[in-house]
């Protein structure tokens, strides 16, 4: 390869995205990166130093999260310590635990705990330097309540539905327009007998953002064009609705990548594709002359509530915040289970790409609604999960 086939090689190797047809608003999945040896990860902690935060981070958190560069540099310490201090709540709060949530007003983590909590559970949560709620269902009982939900048939005016501790009750997303439809209202009848839900109107239903092939750093398969999310050893992962295990994968160059070795769409939205014929993974995500490139530490879950940003061939750098976790979203072609939330923007073209927060990888894209114009949604499938249903290992800095 010539040098400069070399270094777009290694660039398509870490950040591509996947693009699909579909209306201007709607969910799109999408996340890639390479294989890794048959070993489950373990997520590392977070390390982000603040030499690390270059000035188009900061730039890009100045114009999606209108942050200037101190609150910027502030927010994100804030959120390393509350990652850090989530798991220790979540057992120090044993089976009152009720959920967590990043606080973007007061920089701490704050931990809903049952009414029932001994006086000893909630005096460890606050030990732990958390911010102590009290509410009426525990994380188990409304997850639970979601799981009766995710066996409902869902119609097309239900864009999907996630568990909300701090509203203590599962959220049910109804597109505005199709609230009083018939086939609506008898879903959001049995909803509501399964357990607490409470419904919120949302503009479009969601969709996957995978598209026919257009320029730019993709990675294509058949007419499809996605990006790759994260390197893992041997390859990288990226959203399932991408491509089926078997499809061979070719490079921005037209040049033979490797092959989808797993793929699961819907009911999930991930993938891996092997990685070989002269292309190799690297632990970066690309910053698209936004930011420099990013270099991946590890996969540390952040919390609800904290900023994530995310790199995609279409629409490249963009940040917001993670809104919830553990959603179902009804796409057209079925419903994918465990996805996060998120305010950051996507377009066709960036399904598979990259979500990460500080230097901590989080998912690959799976769909969304609206634009990076008007504004819109996105959602991720965690990139632990794919790592851990495949065996893979997180190729890291």
């Amino acid at each position: 390869m010539t040098r400069g086939r070399l270094h777009r090689a290694l660039v398509a190797a870490l950040v591509l995205f996947g693009t699909g047809t579909g209306t201007a608003a709607g969910t799109a999945p999408a996340w890639a990166s390479a294989p890794a040896p048959a070993r489950t990860p373990a997520a590392s902690a977070p390390h982000v130093e603040a030499a690390s935060l270059s000035p188009g981070l900061l730039q890009a958190m100045r114009r999606d999260l209108g942050l200037s560069a101190p609150q910027a540099r502030a927010r994100l310490a804030a959120e390393r310590t509350a990652t850090a201090q989530e798991p220790k709540a979540r057992e120090a709060a044993g089976a009152a635990y009720g959920g967590s949530w990043f606080d973007a007003r007061t920089g701490r983590l704050t931990v809903a705990v049952t009414r029932d909590a001994s006086a000893s559970a909630v005096r460890a949560v606050r030990s732990t330097g958390a911010v102590v709620r009290t509410v009426a269902h525990s994380a188990r009982q409304l997850d639970a309540a979601k799981r009766r939900l995710d066996r409902l048939p869902a119609p097309s005016g239900v864009s999907g539905w996630h568990v909300d501790p701090a509203a203590g009750a599962v959220v049910v997303d109804v597109v505005r327009d199709r609230r009083s439809d018939n086939d609506v209202e008898r879903f959001l009848t049995r909803a509501r007998a399964a357990g607490p839900v409470t419904v919120h109107q949302v503009a479009a239903a969601a969709r996957t953002y995978a598209a026919g092939t257009v320029g730019g750093d993709p990675y294509y398969t058949g007419n499809v064009r996605c990006s790759i999310g994260f390197s893992v050893y041997g390859g990288f992962v990226t959203a399932g609705h991408c491509g089926q295990p078997g499809a061979g994968v070719s490079g921005w160059d037209g040049s033979y990548i490797g092959t989808f070795q797993g793929s699961s769409f819907p009911d999930n939205d991930y993938a891996w594709v092997s990685v070989g014929s002269g292309w190799w993974t690297v632990p970066v995500v690309l910053g698209w002359g936004t930011v420099p490139d990013q270099l991946v530490r590890g996969s540390a879950e952040a919390p609800v509530g904290a900023s994530v940003c995310r790199s995609g061939s279409t629409t490249h750098w963009h940040c917001g915040t993670v809104l919830a976790r553990d959603e179902t979203v009804n796409y057209s072609q079925g419903a994918v289970h465990q996805l996060t939330r998120t305010s950051v923007c996507a377009e066709p073209g960036d399904s598979g790409g990259s979500f990460i927060s500080g230097d901590q990888a989080q998912g690959v894209t799976s769909g969304g609604w609206g634009n990076c114009s008007s504004g819109g949604e996105t959602w991720f499938q965690p990139v632990n999960e794919i790592l851990g249903r495949y065996g893979l290992t997180l190729h890291t800095a």
